[in-house]
């Protein structure tokens, strides 16, 4: 049943509060800065110029560097070391004078004098497990870090360098101008981590029962730092939390390993036939057209073979990649590998996975799968994967570089898994192959902008996870009718948003210096998307707009406002209100039903009545009268609303003064009149969304947008007109706003414990 909003409630309201003001000068208030929540966000962006638009766009003088590499890199299995060579070639696209070059040395976080673990605070407890003590307190530090052993122009002279913990600024012997080019080497090694017992993004695995190390290698090779019209050099340390910022270019990576070692990574294996068997190329050419399942190229039989093999000879495999931020890949004995080629735009990518035998069954069965599955839900939110292949490598970590990463699970030793391993490692392959969207081709600044690349991500991997439960219902356990997913919904945000506030800090804070890090930078933002794509804009005006950011800002850099910039621009939806609630405070949201008035029509003039009709010289009976319930008549005026035998309807018992054509507006007279008071104790604006439910059964959901507080920020009214009786009213019945408290989201009051509280009441018991 239609709510008429009756605007002649409203009108004699008006007129009410009008006749209760008297005359007296009221004393004058300090004036004070503008804090209405609906502000623009002009002080907190920076002035649109020649390099980003006020549309969110790249400018016409947008500009990147490039940083081309040609690297030889070499394994040593039996020690454990890398050893590196390369050849970086830097060319200057700015329009500033270059005299000095920013390189970043991530390896050297885990130096002997490294600073990294004098940031944290520790303190030792009453009790403590041996293992903990020992990783805590009596573990002797690992010996990492790079040794560099030289840097040289291309002619062999030496480049004056200064290392400054994980950054190193090379000299240049001329300044560079907007155009050149310079090339120069660095020789290096180092130790290669364990990562499993010294943790790190990227090392080796060390199976015990086989004698064997699995290997995971990433930020191995000095690499440039990005230079940008925003901050200049991006050189921010490395402290190990937050990630990074680097320019685009080409590679050209020479990796030897051991003879029977499996090798993929980052780029085109440019020597396939001289690495490969003759079997393993008959089976990738038939993975190459193998749409609907993977194929498998080497085997549990050739991986079990390799790892008893040891071989001592050695093999080169050559990848060479373009356009692409970074290097990363994998290399073993162990590894099973299997591929299936899947359809993106016009083209076909293949979906790779790299395992060893105690991944499986899990991985065989449903990692290939999953990279598939990602590539087609990501391309249809953003564009279309512009990459030959991306591959899944199976390792105890969660890490991404272009075309390849690193994510965990396993079943245990009999081979059997649950379902929580299973969503858990689909759940992780969906993110970390979703980074090569973000932030491997949309460069945004990982050092600074956390929340940039997680929570961009974060939000597509809750859609494409929700694609994957719908594509591969096999995949769902009996009692799951959609995917799972930890991070997304509204209602999966709350305990966070409702805690203690001196552990929260706004989404637009530095990785490295936020409370709670998985809430803040992946669940608070892909939750906040969410919101706005399901809730506030509608999924036709979100994804358009957030295709239009993708395609924007693909193999460039963007900053934050470019994007909240490029939202607006490409809705009409102004969204400011949103970004400063949700990403530059801590506000939360807490909206409730503070009380609901009910009123009958009547016509018989009242004493305001007769003072408003005087005042604009009319007649007393063409004013339509109200009585709230509870008062003198209010029962009668109730019986007048109804049509019985020998009584007017409404309709007829307060037209008799209207004009023709206010009676033919009124094509309906409401039987029902209420005022609905809403309050709002947290901070945050957000749209209110009510459900009416009548006594006929019937119930209607109404969306009241956020603009509805942008003159009162602490309680607003509606009324609300009807033929039928309301019995009770909800707020927010699906969740959707991320409410902390839903006590008070009802009336008649329901008495009932919030989630947040019951939360809070057993952590306390």
């Amino acid at each position: 049943m239609k709510i008429f909003k009756y605007f002649l409630c409203i009108m004699l309201f008006t007129s009410f509060s009008a006749i209760a003001q008297d005359d007296v000068k009221p004393e004058r208030e300090q004036g004070h800065t503008n804090q209405n929540k609906f502000k623009q966000l002009y002080d907190e962006f920076s002035t649109p110029n020649m390099f980003r638009t006020g549309s969110g766009a790249p400018g016409p003088g947008y500009y990147q560097q490039q940083a081309d590499y040609k690297m030889d890199i070499e394994i040593d299995d039996d020690t454990a070391k890398l050893y590196g060579n390369e050849t970086i070639t830097y060319t200057n696209n700015s329009p500033d004078e270059l005299k000095y070059l920013w390189v970043q040395l991530d390896q050297n976080m885990r130096a002997q004098d490294s600073k990294t673990p004098l940031i944290s605070s520790t303190g030792i407890g009453p009790v403590t497990s041996s293992s903990r003590a020992v990783k805590s307190y009596l573990k002797e530090s690992f010996d990492g870090g790079f040794i560099i052993e030289h840097v040289k122009d291309v002619n062999g002279k030496d480049l004056a360098h200064t290392i400054n913990r994980t950054m190193m600024r090379i000299e240049l012997p001329k300044a560079m101008k907007t155009g050149d080019k310079y090339s120069f080497k660095i020789k290096w090694w180092y130790n290669i981590n364990n990562h499993v017992t010294d943790g790190g993004r990227s090392g080796y695995e060390y199976f015990e029962e086989d004698d064997n190390n699995l290997y995971t290698i990433a930020q191995f090779y000095p690499r440039m730092a990005v230079y940008n019209d925003v901050e200049g050099w991006q050189n921010s340390q490395f402290w190990g939390r937050d990630e990074f910022a680097l320019p685009f270019g080409d590679f050209d990576v020479n990796i030897t390993v051991p003879a029977d070692h499996i090798v993929d990574g980052t780029g085109v294996l440019v020597n396939r036939e001289d690495v490969f068997t003759k079997d393993m190329m008959k089976r990738y050419k038939k993975a190459l057209k193998s749409y609907d399942k993977p194929v498998m190229i080497v085997t549990d039989a050739d991986a079990r073979l390799a790892e008893k093999s040891k071989s001592k000879k050695k093999k080169t495999w050559k990848l060479s990649a373009k356009m692409v931020r970074d290097f990363g890949f994998a290399s073993s004995r162990k590894f099973l590998w299997d591929m299936m080629a899947v359809k993106i735009g016009d083209k076909d990518v293949m979906a790779v996975s790299l395992y060893p035998k105690e991944g499986n069954p899990l991985w065989e069965e449903w990692s290939t799968r999953a990279v598939a599955a990602t590539l087609k839900s990501y391309s249809r939110m953003t564009f279309d994967y512009p990459y030959h292949k991306a591959i899944s490598v199976n390792t105890p970590m969660g890490m991404e570089y272009p075309m390849i990463c690193f994510n965990f699970g396993r079943p245990d030793e009999n081979g059997k898994y649950s379902d929580r391993t299973k969503y858990g490692m689909i759940s992780v392959i969906i993110h970390e192959v979703g980074h090569n969207f973000f932030p491997m081709i949309v460069n945004s600044d990982e050092r600074q902008w956390t929340w940039m690349d997680e929570g961009l991500n974060t939000f597509v991997q809750y859609v494409a996870e929700q694609d994957f439960g719908e594509w591969n219902p096999t995949a769902l356990s009996p009692s799951d009718k959609t995917y799972p997913s930890r991070r997304g919904p509204a209602k999966n945000i709350v305990r966070y948003m409702g805690g203690n506030q001196d552990f929260i800090a706004p989404i637009m804070t530095k990785g490295l210096n936020t409370y709670q890090f998985g809430s803040n930078a992946y669940s608070k933002p892909a939750t906040g998307l969410n919101m706005l794509r399901e809730t506030i804009m509608g999924r036709d005006l979100f994804d358009y707009s957030f295709r239009e950011y993708a395609h924007r800002w693909m193999f460039k850099h963007p900053t934050p406002e470019d994007f909240f910039r490029t939202m607006e621009d490409a809705s009409a939806v102004d969204l400011d209100w949103f970004w400063r609630g949700w990403f530059y405070t801590t506000d939360y949201t807490d909206i409730g039903i503070k009380g609901v008035k009910k009123f009958a029509v009547t016509g018989t003039p009242n004493e305001n009545g007769k003072k408003i009709a005087e005042r604009n010289n009319r007649d007393p009976k063409s004013l339509v009268y109200f009585i709230e319930e509870g008062a003198d008549g209010y029962e009668d005026a109730m019986k007048s609303a109804t049509p019985i035998d020998g009584l007017p309807t409404v309709k007829e018992y307060i037209m008799d003064n209207f004009t023709p054509e206010e009676q033919k507006a009124m094509k309906t007279a409401p039987k029902y009149f209420y005022e609905v008071t809403f309050d709002k104790p947290g901070g945050l604006v957000m749209p209110i969304i009510v459900e009416y439910n009548y006594a006929d059964g019937t119930k209607e959901k109404v969306t009241y947008p956020a603009q509805i507080w942008r003159y009162n920020d602490n309680e607003v009214s509606r009324t609300v007109a009807s033929e039928k009786e309301i019995v009770s009213i909800n707020l927010d019945p699906d969740l959707e706003t991320a409410d902390v408290d839903t006590t008070n989201n009802s009336w008649p009051k329901e008495v009932k414990e919030s989630d947040f509280n019951k939360f809070k009441n057993n952590v306390k018991n």
